[in-house]
C-alpha cells in the first residue's frame, strides 16, 4: 500500500510539473532549427532575396485567389462599353433592396443624399464645395445599370473609385436600391 502511494504521489507531481508552462510556451524541441529560423521584418534588408529587399511586389500579372480582374478602365468608351455589357446577376427582392439600402446610406448618403437628389451632408455642410450628382433626375435615368455600377467602380469626374471599398455583389445591391427605390420615388 506504501508504495502504491508513493508510485501516485510521484505520478500525480510529474503531472504537476508537466503543466506549468506558460500559454504561448511550446514545450521542448527536437530540433530547435527548424523551429527557431530567422525571420525578417517587412521593409528590412534581406541579403538573400534581389535588391536586398524582403517585401516583394507580385509577379507582373499575378492575379490573387478568389478575385477577378475589373476588366474596364476608366476611360468614356469603357464606361459607354461596361453599360452595355454589364448586367445585374442578382434578382431584385424585399432582402437585397433592405440591403442596398444599408449600403447605400453608408457608402453615397454623404454626398448624393438621403434621396439621392445631390444634396448629401458633406455638400451642404460647406465642406465639399462641388454638387454630387443627382441619382434621380436628368441623364442617370436613362443610363443602364452597368453604368452606375461601372461609376461606383471606377468612379467617374470627380467622384473616387469605390471598387476598394466596396464588392462587387454589394455593388449591384446599391445600383438595384438607386434603380428600383430611389428613382421610382421621385
Amino acid at each position: 500500500m506504501k508504495g502504491r502511494t508513493i508510485l501516485t504521489l510521484l505520478f500525480a507531481a510529474l503531472i504537476i510539473s508537466a503543466c506549468d508552462r506558460g500559454r504561448n510556451d511550446k514545450g521542448y524541441d527536437y530540433f530547435p532549427d527548424m523551429f527557431h529560423s530567422p525571420a525578417y521584418k517587412t521593409y528590412s534588408d534581406n541579403p538573400a532575396l534581389p535588391d536586398g529587399k524582403t517585401m516583394l511586389e507580385p509577379p507582373e500579372g499575378s492575379v490573387p485567389r478568389g478575385f477577378t480582374p475589373y476588366p474596364y478602365d476608366s476611360s468614356p468608351e469603357a464606361r459607354d462599353l461596361a453599360g452595355l455589357e454589364l448586367r445585374n446577376p442578382l434578382v431584385s427582392g424585399e432582402e437585397l433592396l433592405f440591403e442596398g439600402e444599408n449600403l447605400y446610406g453608408i457608402f453615397c448618403k454623404g454626398c448624393h443624399g438621403e434621396n439621392g437628389n445631390g444634396e448629401g451632408f458633406l455638400h451642404t455642410s460647406g465642406k465639399y464645395p462641388i454638387k454630387p450628382s443627382t441619382l434621380i433626375e436628368g441623364e442617370i435615368l436613362s443610363k443602364p445599370s452597368g453604368d452606375i455600377y461601372h461609376v461606383i467602380t471606377n468612379g467617374w469626374g470627380v467622384m473616387g473609385a469605390h471598387a476598394s471599398l466596396i464588392r462587387p455583389e454589394d455593388r449591384w445591391k446599391i445600383v438595384m436600391f438607386v434603380e428600383e427605390v430611389l428613382q421610382q420615388q421621385k
